[in-house]
């Protein structure tokens, strides 16, 4: 494969687990001309509304619209919400969720109010605490039951309390014995969670909050990825950067190392100072950013969708990069559809290393 392209005609059909913190996400679009007479706040007339799966929901989204067949797993409420999440999955020709209910907990709802062009307000619900032992096993137990029919698993974790460390080891555990990579897109500065992952896929603010210092420019992230690798044992971080494009770092004893690009589109960095570790940074095409939200799931998805067909990461990692281009320049949480994904690489001539 040589090609962004080449791997997004490998994708259909495949199959790929995606776990983590599913949400509902409602769009309420409309025109604000007046303000309230009972209190200095907008009014806003309802043109129209629109609801989505969301969190986890939208690595699902992403993965369908490239023909992956997503199969997601998580822990809902026992409410009218989750059952919407169920029928949006089914009219939208995925396989069905399975959607562990749970009645002390409501399903995550996220709504959006936007008025010409601009989001007003976002109002949640939801629980965010842990979820319990009997809920995590329960968790577990779905996981394992699919993994003989994936070839890899995407974990979203939004620090909603699903993503625990115990569904987390069990989840590599049970995929290494299976050959099968696992993406985590994570939460939080405790990385110890994600041991054993393939790839992770911090912004750079999330890795500046795991490592408790500001990173700026491709060695501060290149170093600090390096330290996260050697203290969590984790094989791969692949930070994503907004416009300045992506840096993935590789532990060098994590397999084969990352190929030397061969062409101006890539920069290889120097090893980092302890020499166990190799970095190469994928910069973005210049283009204006309108909103980074929902970047992270597409490049979760990608990554996973692109190991899924036994591509190598460094390509994996060029198709995120294309992918999370089309998706920045649009406005709310988006997907990359494959047309989009064709014109980006065509737009920037890529031609891939092997």
């Amino acid at each position: 494969m040589r090609s962004a392209l080449d791997i997004l005609h490998k994708l259909p059909g495949t199959a790929i687990l995606c776990v983590g913190d599913i949400m509902l996400d409602n769009f309420i679009y409309g025109d604000a001309t007046r303000l309230s007479p009972e209190a200095p706040i907008p009014v806003v007339t309802v043109k129209r509304t629109l609801s989505m799966p969301g969190g986890m929901g939208n690595v699902v989204r992403n993965l369908g619209e490239v023909g992956i067949l997503p199969l997601a797993t998580s822990i809902t409420g026992d409410d009218a919400n989750a059952h919407k999440l169920s029928e949006l999955f089914v009219h939208s020709g995925w396989l069905p969720p399975i959607m562990i209910r749970d009645s002390e907990r409501p399903t995550i709802v996220k709504t959006r109010i936007i008025a010409g062009g601009q989001q007003i307000v976002r109002f949640d619900e939801e629980v965010s605490r842990a979820i319990g032992p009997e809920l995590e096993q329960k968790l577990i137990e779905a996981i394992r039951r699919h993994l003989g029919s994936v070839r890899a698993i995407a974990i979203s974790d939004y620090g909603k309390g699903i993503v625990t460390p115990g569904l987390v080891a069990e989840t590599v555990k049970a995929a290494r014995e299976k050959g099968i990579p696992v993406v985590v897109d994570p939460k939080g500065r405790d990385y110890s969670k994600y041991a054993g992952a393939t790839v992770v896929t911090p912004n750079r603010k999330e890795l500046s909050e795991a490592v408790g210092r500001d990173l700026q420019d491709s060695d501060e992230i290149a170093n600090a990825a390096a330290e996260v690798l050697a203290k969590h044992d984790i094989k791969n971080l692949l930070v994503t950067r907004s416009e300045q494009g992506m840096t993935l770092v590789s532990r060098n004893d994590a397999g084969k190392e990352p190929s030397t690009p061969t062409t101006t589109s890539t920069k290889t960095l120097e090893k980092t100072p302890d020499s166990s570790t190799t970095a190469t940074t994928f910069p973005a095409l210049a283009r204006e950013v309108s909103d980074v939200s929902g970047a992270g799931d597409t490049v979760v998805a990608m990554v996973a969708a692109a190991l899924a067909v036994g591509a190598p990461l460094v390509l994996a990692a060029k198709l995120a990069t294309l992918a999370a281009g089309v998706v920045v320049g649009k406005i709310g949480t988006a997907v990359a559809y494959p047309h989009e994904i064709e014109a980006e690489a065509e737009r920037w001539d890529f031609t891939f290393p092997s």
